[in-house]
């Protein structure tokens, strides 16, 4: 019995731990309660996140649901005289000028997009007569999705576990003590948004409705910015929030609108929350789902389960998606996971390193990406699902001129290929808005979408009809970026079924910019109007422009899409004439060129930048996250995007930062992709002048901008796998960039085109053993720095313009052993 015991433990342990040979560092756990947001501590099931601030008297819990929104539907042809300045512009851009350009282009411009909106807040108000906190502790464990807050009042141990469950779909709280009765709390909720609070069966109800517009933070007008009714007739979105306790010992009792629990030994709260959404084109007034229905549903179920079994369910459910990866990194350091995970970054801001953080880090954002992208029709958006403002900086939506890519880039090959369907949904539902927007606004073919959309599927330039800066409101290529995750997505697994349903999306992506290009004096096919998102160049001197011909990301995204789609119509053996006047196109492309610094230039002609730091890099998406610029392949334009990105500098956003990460990975600078990296860990804080000047992570390792964007948390992950592992060259390469900092480690779980599965050893620099898994079979191309042979089949590897290679048939499901040749 007692050898059966120790194996049921141990059992319980692995499941628990993820055990595979070694303990990561997972924890994020602090010695004191959050006073700022930034400080509190996320749990999300994908759809239901919250905020867990762990206060001893007063605990806050805010909350937010995925589909809760401002506005409705959008309206077609919002702007009908938009189309009648489009040739005015052309023609004033092959004139250069740019002066009348920008002025005609705000007048294409359309409404402002929807925001993402608070639900309210959870408080827990517990009266320990006055008496001091005698130990604290917090915190929240990424590898079960579990936020604790440990306290110790009048010699009584008090305990709060927290988790939102996916399978449950409704948020679990257990407070406890370690002595009987000593549990009296007041349970209250306030929303910012109109609501009514009611009693109901024992139940805390909280009714209300977004507004039908908010405006955009940044935007500060005369007129009301939050509006309830607007003049289309559709009222804004219903929600409901339910919470319900269940009680050991002691009473439930009603007080007003609160409920008031006395002398229990235990107490459960389940939280559960829906809206009337009910898809991007329907009112989610008249014709919107009942929130009653969908937020009651989880709760009549979870009163029935013990805590135990909802435990164990979402923790099996959690580690089924977060436990295929991890993440070891210089195993002999001195470990740092006893402190508290704020202290640890004002350690890492003076210097002392702590590569346990870095891997914490790298972790924090898979850890994110389960707990915000389960939702249907709402992807990730610049806050993920956390958000406790009415107007959250830039409306916490979806911005599409490099947000809400980078919040994707690690979901294939960080092995969450399963939590790409939200995004996946949403391209579906702007490629049929934007069909409207091509149509109305460019006469033009295939879809269009500008920088700003939100989960109504919004297309049109945003600007609220001229008030916006074209640098920002008029970019044109968000159909097309979007358009590479489709085709990523097929690229990593492989499935022809579904590259079969999105082709026709990419290929309207490749129609409209068919319509969209125009030929120079010289024979190109150029953008015009063109736009490098959000930044300013020189020209007559000192003036300022923004609208212009050709910028080099349109040129980088359209021969990007061209080229994709080339490759899907072949793979399906479909659209031969089509497929030939793409390609005809794509070699028209004004080429990329490189200006007098050696830098890859930014517009059509070498512009002295109105800010040579500024946070886009967007000139060089052809190096990341497309790949027509590799130093294997185009090592002279490789060069000169080095030198770019030498010119922008090492500091910037949090967002900013960690794309320089990626991108210098991309350039196999593995020492100056972590000298990016290290800078996303610089500490930020919203209430310390010491340490709120610069981009990083807050205390809670949220990606500051600041302020909190979460693209920077997503990208960084991205950014480590970059370093670690590259499959774009249709191979794997291994430790292409790996930093010296890094000396020893190990990497597995991690994807590769072409549905491989990768685990890497290194030591002292030098990867010591790979295995590749080879989920779909098909040839194998392997890249390594040094010397390698693969096991087995006894294939060494030869000598290659960057290390060495080599090329195997891999057989579906077979594990392949690749080691340092002897």
């Amino acid at each position: 019995m007692r050898h059966h015991f120790f194996k049921e433990v141990f059992v319980l342990v692995s499941i628990i731990t993820g055990f595979s040979g070694y303990a990561q560092d997972l924890k994020l756990q602090y010695n004191q309660p959050a006073v700022e947001w930034t400080e509190a501590l996320p749990i999300g099931n994908g759809t239901l996140g919250a905020m867990v601030f762990g206060r001893v008297d007063s605990e806050l819990i805010q909350l937010n649901e995925a589909t809760l929104w401002s506005g409705g539907p959008v309206q077609k042809n919002v702007n009908p005289d938009a189309f009648k300045n489009l040739a005015l512009i052309r023609e004033a851009l092959t004139k250069e000028d740019f002066e009348k350009a920008y002025a005609l282009t705000k007048n294409m411009q359309g409404p402002y997009s929807e925001s993402f909106m608070p639900l309210g807040d959870l408080i827990l108000n517990q009266d320990f007569g006055g008496q001091k906190t005698d130990s604290y502790n917090r915190n929240l464990d990424l590898q079960t999705g579990l936020a604790v807050t440990n306290f110790k009042v009048g010699g009584v141990n008090y305990k709060r576990e927290i988790f939102a469950s996916a399978p449950a779909q409704c948020i679990v709280i257990k407070l406890s003590a370690d002595q009987l009765k000593k549990l009296s709390v007041t349970i209250d909720a306030a929303s910012l948004l109109k609501n009514q609070k009611s009693i109901q069966n024992q139940s805390l109800v909280l009714n209300g409705k977004a507004p039908s517009h908010s405006d955009p933070s940044y935007i500060n007008y005369n007129q009301e910015p939050v509006v309830y009714e607007d003049a289309s007739g559709c009222r804004g979105m219903r929600f409901e929030l339910i919470i319900k306790p269940i009680v050991k010992d002691g009473e439930v009792t009603a007080d007003g609108n609160k409920l008031v629990i006395k002398n229990a030994s235990e107490i459960l709260l389940f939280v559960s929350a829906a809206t009337s959404f009910n898809g991007f084109d329907k009112c989610p007034d008249s014709e919107g789902k009942d929130e009653h229905k969908f937020a009651e549903a989880p709760i009549k179920k979870v009163v029935a389960k013990k805590y135990d079994a909802l435990l164990k369910e979402h923790i099996t459910d959690f580690q089924k998606l977060f436990n295929r990866v991890s993440l070891q990194l210089n195993a002999n350091e001195a470990k740092k996971s006893n402190l508290a995970t704020d202290i640890r970054l004002e350690q890492y801001a003076k210097g002392e390193k702590d590569a346990g953080l870095e891997a914490l880090f790298f972790q924090f954002g898979r850890y994110l990406l389960i707990s915000c992208s389960r939702t249907h029709n709402a992807p990730a958006n610049l806050q993920g699902i956390w958000n406790q403002k009415l107007r959250a900086p830039w409306s916490s939506n979806y911005t599409t001129n490099i947000n809400v890519q980078m919040n994707y880039w690690p979901v294939e090959s960080g092995n969450l290929s399963e939590l790409f369907f939200p995004l996946d949904e949403f391209i579906k539902n702007v490629s049929v808005t934007g069909a409207e927007t091509a149509k109305s606004y460019y006469h033009a073919k295939g879809w269009v979408l500008h920088h700003n959309s939100d989960i109504w599927a919004m297309t049109n330039p945003v600007g609220d009809f001229g008030k916006g800066d074209p640098m920002w409101a008029n970019w044109y290529m968000g159909a097309n970026w979007l358009s590479r995750h489709l085709w990523e997505h097929y690229e990593y697994t492989g499935d022809k079924e579904y590259l079969k349903k999105v082709y026709p999306i990419i290929k309207g992506a490749a129609e409209f910019s068919l319509d969209w290009l125009q030929k120079d004096k010289n024979g190109y096919l150029v953008t015009m109007p063109s736009t490098s998102p959000e930044n300013k160049y020189y020209y007559d001197g000192k003036k300022q422009g923004t609208v212009t011909t050709a910028s080099t990301m349109d040129i980088g995204i359209i021969k990007d899409l061209f080229e994709n789609t080339v490759a899907a119509s072949k793979i399906l053996n479909i659209d031969a004439d089509f497929r030939q006047t793409v390609n005809k196109a794509e070699q028209e492309l004004l080429p990329f060129q490189v200006g007098d610094k050696g830098q890859l230039l930014e517009w059509y002609k070498d512009f002295e930048e109105e800010d040579p730091h500024h946070r886009h890099t967007s000139h060089l998406y052809a190096l990341h996250p497309a790949n027509l610029i590799s130093p294997l392949e185009t090592p002279e334009l490789a060069a000169a995007a080095k030198k770019t990105l030498e010119l922008r500098g090492d500091d910037g956003t949090g967002w900013s930062l960690a794309w320089k990460v990626n991108m210098w990975a991309r350039l196999l600078d593995g020492n100056h992709a972590y000298r990016l990296f290290k800078n996303q860990l610089r500490l930020t804080k919203e209430n310390n002048t010491e340490y709120n000047k610069h981009g990083g992570c807050y205390p809670n390792l949220f990606d500051a901008h600041p302020p909190f964007q979460i693209d920077g948390n997503f990208a960084g992950t991205a950014g480590v796998i970059e370093m670690l592992m590259q499959s774009q060259n249709k191979e794997i390469h291994l430790l292409p960039a790996l930093p010296d900092a890094w000396s020893d480690g190990e990497i597995k779980g991690i994807n590769a085109k072409g549905n491989f599965t990768v685990d890497i050893k290194w030591s002292a620099g030098k990867m010591s053993q790979t295995k590749i898994v080879s989920n779909n079979g098909g040839t194998c191309t392997v890249r390594s720095a040094a010397p390698f042979v693969v096991e087995k089949l006894n294939i060494q590897s030869k000598k290659s313009s960057i290390g060495y290679t080599a090329v195997f048939e891999s057989k579906k499901g077979t594990a392949y052993t690749i080691s340092p040749s002897k």
